[in-house]
Parts: structure tokens; sequence; C-alpha cells
């Protein structure tokens, strides 16, 4: 989908509002600000997912993985979701708009995911602390920022190459 994109972008296509983001464009907006924004808007989906299931499987008890699980499975839900109300509301339909946030929030919450969770891993006893621990929530919200850390330099290489987020660019103005 991006690729096709990126076809109508140097054909001249107009993009929503007037806006004519040609390929070159996004290259030049690959601003450590620009990915920031990017890799921020996704984390907050993450971050909801994360933390839901994260409190969920911890409230409820469970192992380790079935918890970990249940948290990725969540924060590509959220990270998703929050795409998609953007672009709905900029008029995009929905076959459009979910395969722009698939295109554009895939690699950047996958990353996400894996380095949250490993770091939640990693910590002794973070994933055993139950939910009134400040363990707990010291080594989730690490975990998160450590995420945002390692993601927004990938981020700020993908938006350079008209992918990730530059494709759903046009849509946020």
């Amino acid at each position: 989908m991006a690729e096709s994109m990126d076809s109508k972008s140097r054909a001249g296509h107009e993009e929503p509002h007037g806006h004519d983001h040609g390929h070159a464009g996004h290259a030049r907006k690959a601003t450590w600000r620009v990915a920031s924004s990017a890799t921020l808007h996704c984390l907050t989906g993450c971050a909801i997912g994360e933390v839901l299931g994260m409190a969920i499987g911890t409230a409820l008890g469970w192992p380790n993985v079935p918890t970990i699980i249940l948290a990725i499975v969540l924060a590509f839900f959220f990270g998703y979701a929050l795409t998609l109300v953007g672009l709905r509301k900029a008029g995009v339909n929905w076959r459009k708009a979910l395969r722009l946030a698939l295109a554009a929030d895939t690699l950047s919450i996958l990353v996400m995911e894996i380095v949250d969770n490993a770091v939640m891993v990693a910590v002794p006893g973070a994933m055993d602390a139950g939910l009134t621990s400040g363990l707990f929530w010291g080594t989730l919200a690490f975990a998160l920022l450590v995420a945002f850390l390692v993601t927004t330099p990938i981020n700020k290489w993908v938006i350079g190459r008209g992918r990730g987020h530059a494709v759903v660019h046009a849509y946020h103005h």
C-alpha cells in the first residue's frame, strides 16, 4: 500500500486538503520532531494496551506469557485504533483507513512491544509484583520510556523513506 501511495505522490497526486506530499517532501520532513511526534502517537496507543494487558494479567494472577500476549494484542489494537480514528475523522473510508493504519503503525508498534516487554521481563520481580507495587508501575513506565527512545530513530529512518507514519501524514492536517 505504501508503495502505491508513493508512486501516486511522485506522479503529482494531490493529497487531501490540497497538500502535495511527494516522496521528496517526506524525506525533508523526517526531522527528530516529526519522528518524536509519530512515535509519541504510536506510544499512546501502545501504552494504553500495554498497561491494560499488564494490569489485567497481573490482577488475574496469570503467568507471564499469557499476560505479555494480552498486553501485546491490546497494544496493537489500541495503536491501530488511534490511527483509525484520526483517518476516519479525516474522511477516509474504513478499508483504506485500515490499510493506511497497518502500513503506518505495524513496525513502530512491533519494535515498542519487543522493547517494553523485554524490559518488563528483564527487571527481576517486575512481572510478579502486584498492581499496588511501585516496582510494577515504575518498571512499566521505564519500559515505555525505553521503547520510545529505541523506536524514535527507527521511525525517523522509516519516515525519511516515505514509509511508516509518512503514509498518513497528509491526513493529519
